[in-house]
Formats: C-alpha cells, sequence, structure tokens
C-alpha cells in the first residue's frame, strides 16, 4: 500500500490517497481537488471510494468535486451523515471493511482498511485501520502531539476519552498513525510526546 498526502487550507489539513496496483481510496479531501484529481489521473489509478473521517469542511470540502470529477462514491459514519450537506453514497459503521477489487487475492496487492468508530471530535468520527501495513488513518480523533477539539457543538470530552482508552491505547507501538493535521508519527513516539494523550491515559 502506498500513501500520498496532500496538504490544504488554512488548517493545514491533510487528504490521503491510499492505493495498491491501480486502485485507490482518498481519505478526507477538504481543499485542492484539482491537485488529487491529477494525482489519481497521472496513476491511471481507479478510485474506489471517498471516505471522510467526520463531516468537518477542513475533511469534506473537496468530496463532491472529487465525486464527480472521478465518478466514486463518498463514504461517512451514519452519525455524521446528516451534517454531510452535500450527502453520502455509503453510510458506514464501526467494523466495517473496505477493500479496493484491484488486486485482490494478492497479499499485498489491494488496500484494506477497517473502520473503527471513535467518538468524541463529532459523534460520527472514525478511524481507519490498515492492519497488515501497521497504519491507522486517524482523521482529528490523535494527532501526533495532542488529541483532536472536543468543544463544538457535536464534541464530547467524555466520548473522547472513551474513544482514547478504549480504542487508541490498546494500538502497539509499531502503528504508524497518519492524523487529520500534522506529520505521521508511532504510537510509541505517540506515548511520549502526546501530553493529552497521556492525561486521559493516566487518569490525570
Amino acid at each position: 500500500m502506498e500513501t500520498k498526502r496532500f496538504i490544504g487550507g488554512i488548517l493545514e489539513a491533510n487528504c490521503y490517497v491510499v492505493s495498491a496496483k491501480a486502485a485507490c481510496f482518498i481519505i478526507d479531501p477538504g481543499y485542492d481537488p484539482n491537485r488529487v484529481i491529477k494525482y489519481v489521473r497521472d496513476n491511471a489509478f481507479a478510485p474506489e471510494g471517498i471516505i471522510l473521517t467526520h463531516h468537518h469542511s477542513d475533511h469534506s470540502g473537496a468530496a463532491a468535486r472529487l465525486r464527480k470529477e472521478l465518478d466514486c462514491p463518498i463514504m461517512i459514519h451514519r452519525e455524521d451523515a446528516d451534517k454531510f450537506r452535500e450527502g453520502a453514497d455509503v453510510l458506514l459503521e464501526d467494523g466495517d471493511v473496505l477493500e479496493t477489487v484491484g488486486g485482490k487475492g494478492s497479499p499485498s496487492g489491494n488496500v484494506k482498511l477497517v473502520v473503527i468508530h471513535t467518538p468524541g471530535h463529532t459523534k460520527g468520527g472514525i478511524c481507519l485501520m490498515a492492519e497488515r501495513d501497521r497504519v491507522c488513518f486517524t482523521g482529528d480523533t490523535i494527532f501526533n502531539a495532542d488529541l483532536g477539539r472536543t468543544d463544538l457543538n457535536d464534541g464530547s470530552y467524555e466520548e473522547m476519552a472513551d474513544s482514547i482508552l478504549n480504542v487508541v491505547n490498546k494500538w502497539g507501538n509499531d502503528l504508524t498513525i497518519y492524523p487529520g493535521h500534522g506529520d505521521p508519527a508511532t504510537m510509541k513516539t505517540v506515548r511520549k510526546i502526546n501530553l493529552e494523550f497521556l492525561e486521559i491515559v493516566n487518569g490525570n
């Protein structure tokens, strides 16, 4: 699995194109649809879905344009669907498995992402786990050095704390997170520098 990151907008949000062979998923296209479209077409990828980790516009603003230009569905967790005004095509649930069709049958020939519901930043916030590649796309649940904010309309510190304690804290140190803002980091690094994460885990 290959991962290409695009950074866009005043909030410097991350969009990822994850690919294997000729197929890809697009994760959190908030800005600059033309750059993503060019990358997909230059590499002759067949995009099989636009996956939104949550509904906020810095992660979803370019999704409708990409759906139109690239002819692929928009996917979002059902609890965030009503807040995404452009309308989603696929409603996701915790535990759903998203796989690209291209390359199936080969151990490393397709992209396989498992949906993990991690509310806190929004009600329908999700992470996308690529277990085979030891990578997780975490949206605005957790960044390398802090956590997603919980003071917006559908945020909840209690739900965030539960997601951190019962989901994120169970991830191994070798796992690399690709967050919605900022640089990737291993969970080993997160456990050293992410003070908000440590505050919840240590019960402070």
